[in-house]
């Protein structure tokens, strides 16, 4: 075995630029921070030479030159003295690896000033070497990396081709710039302009310049603030009905710092678990605002993982954060009834409500659940109840056209046609019902086919029998694989017991997981008008204006979209009218 020495000074910063300079976004990144750090307005990324060439000007406070050749060398930073600011940490960067790393393996030039000075610093640094001489240059600082990786030719070979390179470098700084909201961006790929950002302060607008115009249009503003707690979350997530293929494009941030936090993203996918389609994921765009003593950044150099002192609160906070800012607030006006054929029919010593129009009457879900004990169903079917003819306030009326192929209710807009599926519609109104509903109201079933099932569903059934029983379900356990319905919930009573069992044992797929979710689909799609059947408009009314209250409306508990709109500029345009 070799004797035992110590390393020089250049390989010690070259071992080092392995853990922080992984590639040409790797510079970009700790570059663009130390800008942001020194509070920069405007920040300009310039890429040449297959991404090897980096160049970041800013507008920031710059480096004093009585600091600038520590600036340089080894664990050096402006931004912590002490053990204790190690947990109350308020920058991007604090470790002072970044630059002396940087110097170790590439040619980089510094040229930078103070508001104090009258002229700048330009300091020359090359195999970890510094050098320095006064220049003109307005305040700001200006970093030109050439030849990255120069030394290193085993690094060279291991980067992938210059476009890939390059698309890092920008989800890098798409990335600062989405946080960084105050901040003007533009990023240069030989020469030309690939991203830019006017740092007008809206996140909105951030999104247009970034993305498009219709993604923006297509995200939902998330805030909620914790004053005891000292937590807050904002930002935008996506409508459900507008999902991607991964989950590139969650944009995550713990006071303004990107992070890959896996508690943040369980928050997201479960409230978005029963809004979309297994494998399509949100657009989201959210910052976490977190005392620093509450979380510990200082657990990777790379510091995109975080360590939190609550685990359980920050989830919750963030779930019931993007939650409240997909839910629906709109609240419709009360207005007068159009026709005077909508009665009020009344029970003893409790008032219900039953509409009726032509020859068909239809029994609210109030009504049912209040005599479901005392009077036999049929007996209200026969309209054997007593009425008293005040009219009923009712929402407004869609102006509804009539329904396609039996299976879509058309709906006339203001900004166009809206096409509505009237089976999902319907299931998100009664899941999101079931879901508030303390106890489901049930209905005896005196005769029930016995219900075969296998040896494996009949011992999950067995073991969560009272999570049937939560949601209206009574089971008798005949032996180890067949069973009876005593109760199924009101809402699907004239569904065959064996359809049922099917449909949630098939949901269920040996995954237990969520099983109370599962029943609850099962039950809301049982009980919801199926496609292909013909509805009367009194029938489509009452869809649409049940569907218009749910907190979710944009898709089914299974994620279908439920409603889609096709403008009106767009119709006129296909059929080339001016209006």
């Amino acid at each position: 075995m070799k004797r035992i020495k110590q390393l020089s000074k250049h390989l010690i910063n070259q071992i080092a630029a392995g853990e922080v300079i992984e590639r040409p976004a790797s510079v970009v990144k700790e570059l663009t921070e130390n800008s942001i750090d020194a509070g920069a307005k405007r920040i300009s990324i310039e890429i040449t030479n297959d991404c090897r060439n980096i160049r970041v000007a800013d507008n920031g406070s710059g480096i004093h030159p009585d600091d600038i050749m520590l600036a340089f060398s080894n664990h050096a930073t402006s931004k912590i003295i002490n053990d204790e600011d190690l947990f109350d940490i308020h920058t991007l960067g604090f470790r002072g690896e970044a630059l002396a790393s940087i110097i170790s393996i590439s040619k980089l030039t510094c040229t930078t000033r103070t508001k104090d000075f009258e002229n700048g610093t330009k300091v020359i640094c090359e195999n970890s070497e510094v050098k320095k001489v006064e220049t003109g240059c307005a305040v700001g600082t200006i970093m030109d990396v050439k030849d990255l990786f120069y030394n290193l030719p085993a690094r060279l070979k291991f980067l992938r081709n210059p476009n890939t390179e390059f698309s890092y470098i920008q989800e890098i700084v798409q990335s600062l710039a989405l946080i960084n909201i105050g901040t003007a961006f533009e990023l240069k790929k030989n020469g030309k302009t690939v991203l830019k950002t006017t740092g007008q302060n809206d996140l909105s607008q951030t999104v247009k310049e970034i993305f498009s115009f219709d993604v923006a249009q297509n995200l939902k503003p998330v805030l909620k603030t914790d004053e005891i707690s000292h937590l807050k979350i904002s930002g935008l997530v996506s409508k459900p009905d507008f999902t991607r293929s991964s989950k590139k494009n969650y944009h995550l941030y713990i006071n303004s710092r990107s992070v890959k936090c896996p508690v943040i993203q369980k928050a997201i996918d479960m409230v978005y678990k029963t809004l979309i389609s297994n494998g399509k994921y949100p657009f989201v765009i959210l910052n976490v605002e977190i005392p620093p003593q509450d979380i510990d950044v200082n657990v990777h150099p790379t510091k995109k993982e975080v360590r939190y002192k609550n685990t359980n609160q920050i989830f919750n906070f963030i779930r019931s954060g993007v939650e409240g800012g997909l839910i629906n607030y709109t609240e419709q006006p009360e207005t007068p009834p159009k026709n005077e054929n909508v009665v009020e029919f009344v029970k003893p010593n409790n008032d219900v409500k039953i509409d009726r129009k032509d020859d068909t009457m239809y029994v609210s879900d109030i009504f049912m659940r209040q005599i479901e004990d005392e009077v036999p169903r049929t007996f209200v079917e026969q309209k054997s109840i007593p009425i008293k003819t005040e009219p009923v306030k009712t929402e407004p009326e869609e102006n509804i056209i009539g329904q396609y192929k039996n299976t879509y209710i058309l709906i006339e807009k203001e900004e166009g046609l809206e096409i509505v599926d009237q089976h999902i519609a319907e299931e998100r109104y009664i899941y999101e019902k079931l879901k508030s509903e303390k106890q489901v109201a049930s209905q005896i079933l005196f005769i029930s086919d016995v219900v075969e099932v296998s040896t494996s569903d009949m011992a999950i059934i067995k073991e969560h029998i009272k999570k049937f029983e939560q949601f209206g379900y009574e089971i008798e356990i005949l032996n180890d694989t067949e069973l009876i319905f005593r109760k199924v919930p009101l809402l699907i009573a004239k569904v065959p017991p064996k359809d049922i069992i099917a449909d949630i044992l098939e949901n269920i797929e040996g995954d237990i997981d969520r099983l109370e979710e599962k029943i609850l689909i099962t039950t809301s799609c049982k009980a919801s008008v199926k496609a292909g059947e013909k509805l009367s408009m009194w029938q489509m009314q009452e869809i649409i204006k049940k569907w218009r209250t749910t907190k979710m409306p944009y898709t089914c508990p299974h994620g279908r979209p439920i409603s889609h709109i096709i403008p009106h500029k767009e119709l006129a345009g296909f059929f080339q009218r001016q209006n």
